[in-house]
């Protein structure tokens, strides 16, 4: 299987947000999107599965089932956690797999592997920002699909489910799946390669380029000790 984008472009509210990006991702292989905030890194992740409309260019799938969308055969992970708060958690998962198509799917395992598994009867509404962005990644692992696109995926969690999730995506890419991730920071994946979106950051270490490609850096002056302050005149009245 392998995913194909050709000189895409996209254009949302009257506006350009990215034009001629193309890259090319296969069984086993990870691409990290990167990028400014508006770079369109979320963007191109809705594009692929069918959210937002291609201005232009072409996006393929080789490989794949031919009688199923890209969509179909993918697993999305955006910004917001899609849960029901009223439902339990077990519940909330129990609906994934069944929209997602696996109705004998078995929800302790992968409640189990994000460490959900004691709260499985509590209800949804009551987890914090980490436990939910848990609840959102068990799908992943409840139901088998080639293709993830990620956005943010460690966003909310702590160092523990940020290591967990690493092996995840692993795992996923020793499988032969192909995978898809908008981040501002590292995946924890070494072998994983980068599109950057917008203008890439400057190969200085430390520094930033501005729009119009000047570094910036801050300018710090060696400190220097201050002179001691004059002595205080005496007081009246005062011998």
């Amino acid at each position: 299987m392998r995913l194909t984008a050709s000189n895409l472009a996209c254009r949302r509210g009257g506006r350009d947000v990215f034009a001629d990006v193309s890259f090319s991702v296969g069984p086993g292989e990870a691409l990290a999107i990167r990028g400014r905030n508006g770079a369109g890194k979320s963007s191109l992740l809705r594009m692929v599965v069918g959210l937002v409309r291609i201005t232009g260019g072409r996006l393929a799938l080789e490989g794949g089932d031919p009688e199923l969308t890209i969509a179909e055969q993918a697993h999305y992970l955006g910004h917001q956690d899609a849960f029901k708060p009223s439902l339990l958690v077990r519940e909330n998962l129990q609906f994934w797999t069944h929209f997602l198509g696996a109705e004998a799917a078995e929800l302790s395992e992968p409640l189990a592997a994000v460490g959900l598994d004691t709260l499985a009867d509590l209800p949804a509404a009551y987890l914090s920002a980490g436990q939910r962005r848990r609840l959102s990644i068990a799908r992943l692992l409840a139901v088998e699909r080639p293709i993830w696109l990620l956005d943010e995926p460690a966003s909310t969690l702590d160092t523990a489910a940020q290591q967990s999730l690493a092996e995840f995506m692993a795992a996923h890419l020793g499988r032969g799946g192909v995978m898809l991730a908008a981040t501002h920071g590292a995946l924890g994946l070494p072998a994983a390669r980068e599109l950057w979106l917008g203008q890439a950051p400057s190969p200085l270490g430390g520094e930033s380029c501005g729009e119009d490609g000047e570094v910036a850096r801050e300018r710090r002056r060696p400190h220097q000790a201050l002179p001691p302050p004059p002595p205080a005149p005496p007081r009246k009245g005062v011998r």
